[in-house]
């Protein structure tokens, strides 16, 4: 019996990428880091080194849907990034519709007293914790 769930949601962008867990029984993701980029292979080392320390087996990734539901350039591009992520990783995609997770995080962050302007990486936590809380919840409702 191994029901143990063990993803990792990202919120990748062109500077930062926000990084959330769950628990070991996918009811609950919480943001981890956000990594802040620099070249392709220290993005890499940073994500494995999670991995591993956290046994992954699966990436769930948040792509930026146009709001017409259509595939824009900054979603080819997470495309792309997750792809080569996943391969290099050897773990299991995914995507959720991450529309609006950034926007929702920053209201969660104003209701709790934080600038938005100030703490864009702590932003990119919680719009990767919103992400992997969508992709448990479906997970579980199926």
């Amino acid at each position: 019996m191994n029901n143990v769930v063990a993803a990792l949601g990202l919120d990748v962008g062109s500077k930062r990428i926000g990084v959330a867990g769950c628990d070991r029984l996918g009811m609950f993701a919480h943001g981890i880091t956000t990594i802040v980029r620099k070249s392709w292979q220290e993005d890499m080392a940073q994500l494995q080194a999670l991995v591993s320390d956290r046994e992954v087996t699966t990436l769930v990734v948040g792509l930026p849907y146009n709001m017409d539901g259509s595939l824009g350039y900054q979603a080819k591009q997470v495309q792309k990034f997750a792809r080569g992520a996943s391969k290099h990783l050897g773990l299991a995609l995914e995507y959720v519709d991450e529309r609006l997770t950034s926007f929702e995080a920053e209201q969660i962050m104003q209701s709790q007293g934080f600038s938005p302007r100030e703490n864009k990486g702590m932003i990119d936590r919680k719009a990767a914790a919103l992400i992997l809380q969508q992709w448990l919840d479906r997970r579980r409702d199926r």
